[in-house]
């Protein structure tokens, strides 16, 4: 249930409180609610039409997975133009005319579809999954994953899948697991297109109901994951950081660091320290987990590339950084912006956002190497402020301060020495009888 609001007031109801219409199922906080909503705010009128859809949950289901649908074809209009869905063959969908939309890692001209088409695909593999006992998750992973590239939709598309996938199970008994995973996926596609305070009212909801249900604590740490995230989306960041701590904590006794869940865990608590600025905290955690990652999910996958995204990122940002580890945060984007590329193409949102923290890196790299090198090169000594003031944020002595930035120094200065030299190899190679200047 996800109406947890009265429909005149808004007046928080939770999954129990107030009364129902007795028609349709649309909640109030009470009679006098009731009664200006029948005479003032067209309930009268609008009453049967719920009824008829299937009550208040399934009548607003319908209603927002219609507007959902809207937007993410508006969206990717100017991708699919001129492009046919890889399910019925169609350009605008049969029965409700629909455009196209894709949003997943697909290149070329494969991957466009209807949402409507994707949704009833999901259906019917679910479906069958069921009637016939076999294992639910491949057919499930249908509402949020393309089964050409096997990558998560994004943005808006991901919300009208999380809103066809809820519209489609919200009739099932309370206790379904369908019914429940619905809700988790409707929650998750919000988070998606940046309604985080839609997607907080759904997943608050969610967890009520499974701690309502006494669920498994497996499931209880996924629920609580989804939550965090909103959480820190919704500003709620050190409510968001303690919650992914127990997460991860919870993940390492249940499952061993080996597990999935544990290193999607570890992925969101690393990622929380470091939009808290606790940087060493998050390095410490991403030293640990990146390495299990590349053994157990490999070198292309999206967490095992996220993960080294968030360590190349907290290397970079710690104001304790030395020359050394800017180096290391720019080799490992550089690196985990290639494979990002080579996987998800040069449009997917986190390619876009890695190579934007390339830049970042590498312009924060540049700028310690000139700072580095016009210290070191001043005749007059350093004042003792700036050195006992650096000293301390770096936490290392003021001997041991000055030995690394002259060694920095030195290195920097052989590295140009290095890069002119090969370039003026080049220039002989290619200009013959070229003669250096001077």
């Amino acid at each position: 249930m996800i109406l947890t609001q009265c429909a005149v007031c808004a007046t928080d109801l939770g999954l129990t409180l107030g009364k129902k219409c007795g028609r349709c199922n649309t909640r109030y906080c009470g009679p006098e609610c009731q009664v200006q909503h029948w005479k003032e705010g067209g309930h009268d009128t609008l009453c049967r039409q719920i009824k008829k859809a299937g009550g208040a949950e399934q009548y607003n289901a319908n209603t927002k997975y219609t507007e959902a649908v809207a937007v993410a074809a508006e969206k990717c209009a100017d991708d699919t133009k001129g492009q046919t869905c890889y399910i019925c063959t169609q350009a605008l969908h049969w029965k409700t005319k629909e455009g196209l939309v894709r949003m997943c890692a697909c290149r070329g001209t494969a991957g466009f579809a209807h949402v409507s088409c994707l949704a009833e695909q999901a259906k019917i593999l679910c479906d069958e999954a069921e009637e016939n006992n076999k294992p639910k998750n491949p057919a499930w992973v249908r509402w949020h994953t393309c089964s050409l590239c096997e990558q998560k939709y994004h943005g808006v598309v991901r919300c009208a899948l999380g809103w066809a996938c809820w519209k489609t199970n919200v009739g099932r008994p309370e206790a379904h697991w369908a019914r429940l995973l619905a809700m988790s996926r409707l929650g998750n596609g919000l988070s998606a297109a940046k309604h985080h305070e839609d997607a907080l009212f759904v997943q608050e909801a969610e967890l009520s109901m499974w701690r309502r249900l006494g669920e498994s604590e497996e499931q209880m740490l996924d629920v609580q994951t989804n939550l965090a995230r909103t959480y820190h989306h919704c500003g709620r960041t050190e409510e968001a950081n303690r919650m992914l701590r127990d997460v991860y904590s919870g993940c390492l006794k249940l499952n061993g660091e080996q597990s999935r869940d544990t290193l999607a865990a570890a992925l969101n608590y690393s990622a929380s320290l470091d939009a808290l600025k606790r940087y060493r905290e998050a390095k410490s955690v991403l030293r640990k987990m990146m390495p299990v990652a590349r053994r157990v999910l490999g070198e292309n996958n999206d967490a095992t590339l996220r993960l080294r995204w968030t360590y190349a990122r907290a290397l970079s940002k710690d104001d304790g950084a030395t020359l050394d580890d800017l180096r290391e945060a720019v080799t490992t984007l550089e690196d985990t912006a290639r494979t990002a590329q080579r996987v998800f193409g040069r449009a997917h949102p986190m390619v876009v956002q890695l190579e934007r923290s390339l830049r970042e890196s590498r312009a924060a790299l540049r700028a310690r190497e000139m700072q580095t090198t016009t210290l070191m090169s001043e005749t007059a000594p350093l004042p003792p402020s700036w050195i006992a003031g650096n000293a301390l944020v770096t936490g290392e002595t003021e001997e041991q301060l000055m030995a690394r930035l002259r060694r920095e120094a030195k290195e920097i200065n052989a590295a140009v020495a290095r890069e002119a030299a090969e370039a003026k190899a080049r220039l002989r190679n290619e200009l013959p009888g070229y003669d250096e200047p001077g």
